[in-house]
Formats: structure tokens, sequence, C-alpha cells
């Protein structure tokens, strides 16, 4: 295990009837909020009229910022940014998923930046402050909630980038698993898919060859979201499963897997990035179809690795790690798609001839996270074992 400093300052409130908490914890920062949410499923389901109270009876105003899509996009963050700046709000409060809370961050980031926000994506400008972030999450999956990332598509040459500081890392999130009995099977599947992807990437793609505790946190968070996934898709409203489900995703990214790691990369979300941006599919959709790719073209590097995930998860026991690792791949990506979630670009409705477009789109990525090893062959290469 290598030298590492962990630190994750959100204020976790879990569980059932928590959301009417949200107007005190909001009053902790300010007086005025932007309140940003999506395209009217919180409407819907009574999360809005909970929250919309809560901060009434505190004594909050409120602005508002709808229409958040799945995978968010610059326009409306900067949209966000000029009606905050007008409002003069203080502080922000994301009630959603990630594409919700990712738009609060860049947001939160933007209202403080005297250039445009899309440098902080490139990585030509520092995040250097931020509006406070607050959130109520009403769908677990990118574990934006209880870290400092955010992900956003700039429409102009259709490039899904990131951003990371401890500056948009939120103050405190609320998680009530009863929210997400109305998730539908569709989102309920990418969900698992992401959840696991996060912690796979981490797993697989890390530079501490002796890591064994952190293994076994990554192995028993997947058991966990394959077990409590196959028990939401049968009954949505079992509250233990949504409960394992929710913080099990929160906790798979949130950089509790990855302490000790040393040098972690995330080539699976890099490429599929390049899917949701010129194909806006669901992230989880587009993640079920490039990890078991990824995974393939990968396993040789590392087969005792990839054997070992076979023989936790699945059981798998075969004559050589090889044999092993193929056969848990297999195993991994039926996974996907016994759940609902496409398995292949053809799956995805997604052209196998935009192979050489989608590569190109990639790279860029690529070049800006420092993964040179990821160059346009490497990436057409996965995505032909993705097909």
């Amino acid at each position: 295990m290598q030298n590492f400093i962990f630190e994750n300052p959100t204020r976790i409130i879990f569980g059932k009837g928590t959301i009417s908490r949200i107007g005190r914890e909001v009053k902790r920062f300010g007086s005025k909020v932007l309140l940003v949410y999506g395209q009217g499923s919180i409407k819907k389901n009574g999360v809005y009229d909970q929250v919309v109270a809560s901060l009434r009876e505190a004594d909050i105003s409120i602005v508002e910022l709808p229409g958040v899509k799945s995978n968010p996009v610059l326009s409306l963050a900067l949209e966000g940014i000029e009606l905050a700046r007008k409002e003069q709000v203080d502080t922000i409060l994301a009630v959603g998923g990630g594409s919700v809370i990712d738009t609060a961050k860049t947001v939160a980031a933007g209202v403080k930046a005297e250039h445009d926000v899309w440098d902080f994506f490139t990585y030509k400008k520092a995040i250097k402050d931020a509006l406070p972030i607050l959130t109520v999450l009403t769908l677990s999956a990118s574990a934006s909630e209880m870290n400092s990332a955010a992900v956003i598509t700039n429409e102009k040459g259709a490039r899904k980038f990131s951003i990371r500081s401890p500056f948009i890392q939120p103050k405190m999130s609320i998680l009530d698993p009863t929210v997400l009995y109305t998730l539908s099977p569709e989102y309920s599947a990418y969900s698992a898919v992401d959840a696991i992807t996060h912690a796979l990437e981490g797993y697989f793609n890390n530079s501490e060859p002796d890591s064994l505790l952190q293994d076994r946190l990554v192995e028993a968070f997947i058991k966990t979201i394959i077990e409590n996934t196959e028990i939401i898709l049968k009954n949505p409203t079992d509250y233990n499963a949504r409960a394992n489900m929710m913080w099990s995703a929160t906790l798979a990214f949130n950089g509790l897997t990855t302490a000790g790691m040393g040098s972690v990369s995330y080539p699976a979300h890099m490429i599929e990035h390049s899917l949701s941006a010129l194909y806006d599919i669901a992230h989880g959709a587009g993640l079920s179809i490039v990890l078991p790719g990824w995974m393939n073209y990968s396993l040789e590097k590392n087969p005792s690795k990839f054997a070992r995930l076979a023989s936790e998860i699945f059981d798998v026991k075969e004559i050589n790690d090889k044999e092993a690792a193929t056969e848990g791949v297999r195993l991994l990506k039926s996974w996907f798609a016994g759940i609902g979630s496409p398995t292949s670009l053809r799956d995805g409705n997604i052209p196998e001839s935009d192979i050489e477009k989608i590569a190109e789109n990639a790279v860029e990525l690529a070049q800006v996270w420092g993964l040179k090893e990821y160059t346009k062959d490497v990436i057409v290469a996965i995505l032909n074992r993705s097909r």
C-alpha cells in the first residue's frame, strides 16, 4: 500500500424521512439557494414538494434551474452561472442524480470564475473557489454526492470532459433510499453498471501491486451491488436492497477504494464519454458496452488479477489464469445483459461504422487525462471488442 491522504468532508444524512432536514442544512451556508434539478421526475414522485417545504420552513429564498438532462450539457450550466450571479445566490442545492449534481458543481465553480468555465475542464485553469453545494440524491450511480468530480458535455465538438477539485465537494448530501422506489428498471440497471465500473477501474488500473484490503473492499461492493440489483429488479420497493445499493454506489467512488493504490486511471470511462457525447446514450448503458471490451483487451497484461475477480465474484475455477479471466469477463457481460443493459455497440444502436469517429473523439480526452498509451489505434482495438 502506497502513501496517501484520505479526507472526505461530505456530511451524509442517510435514511427514511431525511429530506425534511434539507432546509436547516442549507441554512448553515446561506439564505438564498439555486435549486438545480432535472426534467420533472422529482415533481412526480413528491421529492420536489418535500424539498421546497423544508426550504421555506427554514426561510430560504429559492431560485430554480430545472431541465438538466441525463448527459448534462455545458449550455445549461452557463445559464445557471448567469442566473446565480444575477440573483446573487449564496448556496447551490442539487436535487437529482449525478447529472444534476455535476451541473450544480459546474455552476458553483463558474460563478466564482472570471473566465470561461470550460477552461477548468481542459485544465487550462484551476478551480480556486466555489459556492457551497448540498445535494438530495435521487439516483445512485456516480457518487458525485460524495466526491470532488464533475462531468459535463460541451455541445461544441461533442466533448464530454471532467473536473476535480475539493472546492466542488458537496458539503452535505441527503440519501433517502425510498426515493429510488420509482426509478425505472433501466436506470436501476444502468446505476449498477456505473457503480461496478467505478470500482473496477481502480481495481485494475493502479500502480500498487499489493492491495489486498482495497481489492476485498471492491469485491464486497460488487457482490453487494449484484445481489441487491437482482432483488430491486424483482421488487423495486425493497428498502434494504435500495439502501444497500445506494450506499455501495456512494462508497465505490468517494476515494475509499483507491486510497493507497497510487496512480489510478479510468480508461473505460474515458472511452464511454465519447459514446454518450456523440450518441446521448445513458452513461451506464455506454459503460456496459465498453467495459467488457476493455477487459478483454487488457486481461493479458495482468491475467492473475482478472482471474481473481472471476474467482471472487463468479466462483470461476479454470485450469489457468487466462481461461479464468476470460470466463469472468464473459460472466460479467452476461450479467449486464441479464439486467437489461446493452453489451455491444449494436445493442446500443451505435453504428459499428463509426468506430473510427468515436476513437478520434475519445483520444482527445485521453490526451487531456494523460492516458498516453490510449492512442487512436488502441481505442479502435477496444471498440472492436465491443461490437
